[in-house]
């Protein structure tokens, strides 16, 4: 869940450009405010950890390239948003270097869902993602044990028993819905 920051009333505005500089950790910038990110359960650790893994390990055997960061800052519409997981091709890892935060949005964004995130912010982010350049985003809810995958032209909901793939990016990549929630 997201809660607005305490920022004390001695401290300067906090501007989407300062945290284009240097974003203070476990926030993101939303409608002109620093908004804490907490509410994260172990389970959610768990699942973060395990994609981001997964996500690595195809990146490397398959020879893709581009690289897979938990928890960084990207740029979106006019906001600044942190990924649980996320990943970069080759060519804007060439492209961007190494970046304090990332200018636009990841091609491919995974948010693991808390038990305390709010459906209507969960899915006006995935808008603002998808508007902002990302491909592909894939919503993991570790409590209800789905997988919302979400593209400019689709939802594919997926639960357990099931085998949750890629539809844009990480061509080839599938995991089973048990083995990521397990």
């Amino acid at each position: 869940m997201l809660t607005t920051a305490e920022i004390s009333p001695e401290s300067k505005v906090f501007t989407l450009e300062d945290y284009m500089l240097n974003p203070p950790d476990n926030t993101e910038w939303v409608d002109g405010q620093l908004v804490q990110k907490n509410g994260m359960t172990s389970k959610h650790g768990k699942v973060q950890s395990k994609l981001s893994t997964y996500w690595r390990n195809y990146i490397t055997s398959s020879n893709l390239g581009g690289e897979v960061y938990v928890e960084t800052a990207c740029r979106t519409v006019g906001r600044g948003r942190c990924p649980d997981v996320a990943y970069l091709t080759a060519d804007l890892v060439a492209q961007f270097g190494e970046f304090t935060v990332l200018p636009q949005s990841f091609p491919l964004i995974a948010e693991i869902i808390s038990p305390t995130d709010k459906a209507e912010e969960v899915f006006a982010k995935v808008k603002e993602y998808l508007d902002s350049g990302c491909q592909e985003i894939w919503l993991v809810f570790p409590e209800s044990q789905w997988v919302l995958v979400v593209t400019k032209k689709q939802q594919k909901l997926l639960n357990l028993g099931d085998v949750v793939s890629t539809e844009i990016m990480l061509p080839g990549f599938s995991v089973a819905v048990d083995e990521l929630l397990a």
